[in-house]
């Protein structure tokens, strides 16, 4: 892919945030989803520019952190700050205004619109300021060659192989100008080599200054591109820090094998 210009900065926050703040903190967060709590007094903090890699089991509750930041679901109690800016509960246009952004597991966009208007609607929503049908339009397949789509602009969602359909949602995401970008297995799927392009974009991401939150179950993906790394298990932290410390942590380690095999009876 061309580099990216100085003077568009396709890729990268609006502006840096003000101060030292840390990216995200979040604070004795709680979710409670039926009888079940989600998320149980989970606190963490992330400095800005940092990649934190999210990992659990099935039910750990990644994709439920995930929400309450994105503002999907309001926890029951706690706080959530980003850039210093408490958005504890708020909608999800609120969250955007934050300068949040997000992927969903399973691709979300406008069927009957092009790859390239799913895109121009987060531009005309976002901290771009960019104005004119054919300057929209023309940003639109700039963020699309970025984060290396292969179809045409034109070409409708359904007519998307996987890993486009994954580059299109992160495309749009991109267009509203994140400072804090929220992945939910965004290369979930994907062939090695796709992995790894999407990899080197999220590696460009962070030097531009973003930070993000990639929640993978492919703990290789995991290790090629986080600073941190979170464990979680039954909605709570497990453990938090440097990639190899975490995965090579014996209670990671018990973990994995307990939510692969169960719990060993009788010892």
């Amino acid at each position: 892919m061309p580099p990216v210009s100085a003077d568009r900065r396709v890729f990268g926050p609006a502006g840096p945030p003000e101060g030292h703040a840390p990216a995200v903190q979040v604070r004795d967060l709680a979710v409670r989803l039926g009888t079940c709590w989600a998320l149980n007094d989970l606190s963490l903090t992330v400095p800005a520019g940092q990649i934190l890699g999210v990992i659990g089991p099935n039910g750990a509750g990644k994709s439920t952190l995930i929400n309450v930041i994105g503002g999907q679901l309001r926890p029951a109690r706690g706080r959530v700050v980003v850039h210093g800016r408490d958005i504890t509960g708020a909608r999800p246009w609120q969250a955007v205004a934050a300068g949040v952004a997000r992927t969903f597991q399973v691709p979300r966009v406008f069927p009957d619109m092009s790859a390239r208007d799913n895109v121009a609607v987060g531009v005309l929503h976002g901290r771009y300021r960019v104005s004119g049908r054919r300057a929209v339009a023309a940003l639109a397949d700039e963020l699309l060659e970025e984060v290396g789509f292969t179809a045409a602009p034109g070409t409708p969602p359904d007519r998307l192989g996987l890993a486009d359909a994954r580059r299109l949602e992160l495309a749009r995401a991109l267009a509203l100008r994140p400072s804090l970008l929220l992945l939910d297995e965004l290369m979930a799927g994907l062939r090695p080599s796709e992995a790894e392009q999407c990899l080197d974009v999220l590696r460009r991401l962070r030097d531009s200054g973003m930070t993000i939150l990639c929640v993978e179950h492919v703990l290789k993906i995991i290790l090629a591109v986080s600073d941190q790394v979170l464990t979680m298990e039954k909605g709570r932290k497990l453990l938090m820090g440097a990639p190899y410390d975490v995965v090579g942590h014996p209670r990671a380690v018990e973990s994995c094998l307990r939510a692969r095999y169960g719990r060993p009876q009788g010892g």
